[in-house]
């Protein structure tokens, strides 16, 4: 198996533990830590930030989260699934004590980079993730940002990404592995999956423009993908509804990308917008 693609561990149904996890190190990159945590109801996690900051995204359930001791909790939910409401997250900047308590079964994602920033900890609720929905025909997918460039973070930059049956996201091609502002700068990425009928599966095309690399991955439910360099186009099976939790990190916070070449043309000549998006409404029109 290639080692751009990660799969979960085997955990117990409805049993604390660990579903899918990745360090820099494992990696073999600088930044991104990423590991997803399922809680069983009643059960609590608790960890230092150290030397990262750290951004707790609920992916299901309900959660109280505390932060170096204080008597204030922070309730981020409830959320069905990613496929039923827009996400709830903790941001926790470095050399901080977390502790997160589940009220019913529920999963983080736990996303992390080096910091040593004195920043705000602080909550993201739903009406502060952002709406977009990009491209069109069968390229149009939802895009819902928890940490923008916007956001007073170090390193990290997170959004989701809602795509429809049988469409293409990430399209046209493009990459972020060059500092060259204002046009691109270099960020690692990881593409965290999960498919409205868990049977689902799609494709993640990783590839660079000389070659060296080019992989077409086969996705399912619960994969990691993880994006060191190059274009990284994907798209899912028909009748599968798809979502993945991106997280960036480099040492700038910036979005800007070049796309490939050979496709980039294809920005200029959308059609309409697929009526099937949003996949899930925002709370301001709900």
């Amino acid at each position: 198996m290639s080692d751009l693609l990660i799969r979960p561990i085997a955990a117990p149904p409805a049993a604390s533990g660990t579903l899918i996890e990745v360090t820099p190190e494992t990696a073999r990159w600088q930044y991104i830590s990423f590991a997803v945590r399922r809680l069983a109801a009643g059960d609590s996690w608790e960890g230092s930030t150290a030397d990262q900051e750290a951004c707790f995204v609920l992916l299901r359930g309900t959660v109280r989260v505390t932060w170096d001791g204080g008597r204030t909790e922070h309730v981020l939910g409830p959320r069905a699934s990613v496929f039923h409401s827009y996400p709830h997250a903790a941001y926790v900047p470095s050399r901080r004590r977390v502790r997160i308590i589940a009220d019913e079964e529920s999963e983080i994602a736990d996303c992390r980079a080096p910091s040593q920033a004195a920043l705000e900890a602080r909550v993201v609720t739903p009406r502060d993730c952002g709406f977009e929905i990009r491209g069109g025909g069968n390229a149009t997918r939802q895009i819902v940002d928890i940490l923008p460039p916007a956001f007073a973070a170090d390193r990290l930059l997170i959004c989701e990404v809602y795509t429809p049956g049988g469409n293409w996201s990430s399209y046209p091609p493009h990459k972020h592995d060059v500092d060259n502002l204002p046009h691109e700068v270099a960020l690692e990425e990881t593409y965290y999956f999960r498919f409205r009928d868990p049977s689902a599966y799609a494709f993640q095309r990783i590839y660079t423009g000389d070659g060296r690399t080019d992989e077409t991955l086969m996705v399912r439910d619960g994969d990691l993908a993880i994006i060191r360099d190059g274009y990284h186009p994907f798209v899912t099976a028909y009748g599968y509804d798809a979502y993945y939790l991106n997280v960036l990190a480099g040492t700038r916070r910036s979005m800007a990308a070049s796309d490939d070449p050979q496709y980039a043309a294809f920005r200029k000549q959308w059609p309409p917008a697929d009526p099937r998006a949003p996949l899930v409404t925002p709370p301001e029109v709900s």
